[in-house]
Order: C-alpha cells, then sequence, then structure tokens
C-alpha cells in the first residue's frame, strides 16, 4: 500500500529566473526547500519555518503566491507518494545560507535540470511549471 506524505514546498527564484534546488543530508536527489507539517501547521506556516530553518530566509506567509498541490512519488522513502502544497517566492540569493540539516544548494536555470540529480516533484512538476 502506498502511504501519502504532506509537505509545503517552495520554488524559490532569483531575478534572472534561476530556482534554488537543495541536497538534504545522506540523500543524493536535489528538490525545493520545505518538508512536512508539525501538527496544527497551516502549509503556509510550515513552509515558513521550514524557509528558515533550511536556509536561512525569513518570509511572511503573505510573501508565498500559492501554485497548487502536486502529488507524485516520494524521492526518499520508497513505496510512498508526496503530497505537496506548492507556492513560488523570489528571493536574493545573498539573503541564503545553507543550514546543517541541507548538505548542498544549487541556483539552477532551465537548461541546467537535465544535469541536475532532481527529485520527481521538482524534476516533471515544480520547475516546468515555473520555466514554461
Amino acid at each position: 500500500m502506498t502511504r501519502d506524505i504532506r509537505v509545503s514546498a517552495a520554488v524559490v527564484t532569483d531575478a534572472a529566473g534561476r530556482a534554488l534546488v537543495v541536497r538534504k543530508a545522506g540523500t543524493s536527489l536535489f528538490m525545493q526547500p520545505g518538508g512536512k507539517r508539525e501538527p496544527g501547521e497551516s502549509a503556509t506556516e510550515a513552509l515558513v519555518r521550514e524557509l528558515r530553518e533550511e536556509i536561512g530566509v525569513v518570509v511572511g506567509e503573505d510573501a508565498l503566491a500559492p501554485l497548487g498541490v502536486f502529488t507524485t512519488d516520494a524521492a526518499n522513502e520508497p513505496g510512498h507518494r508526496v503530497v505537496a502544497d506548492a507556492f513560488r517566492l523570489e528571493v536574493d540569493p545573498a539573503r541564503v545560507e545553507r543550514s546543517g540539516e541541507i548538505e548542498e544548494l544549487r541556483w539552477i536555470a532551465a537548461g541546467d535540470a537535465a544535469s541536475t540529480p532532481l527529485a520527481p516533484l521538482s524534476r516533471d512538476l515544480l520547475l516546468p511549471l515555473v520555466w514554461g
């Protein structure tokens, strides 16, 4: 039986249209910043917390532009699907700082996507949506 994992994810872009992707410690695929909700959190509350924890970006919920809800195979948990409330946010790259749980971060352009090992949610749904 496939189990669903509910997350909030951010397509963080810069003024040049590049997207920020992160690789969490102990994983091999890059994905959008974000993560699972804590009990009682809304999708936007969880994302505001995750952005602060993962990349040091402090924003209000009103800065998050909704993209929709997307479902696909989970990148790091076989037999699970990820159900993501996705939002878009533009950030100056100078504001981004890697946290301890993030092993690596990259700003990628549309042309970099094929050579970047991306999680299915990022590769198939979120990045094509913002890059057209």
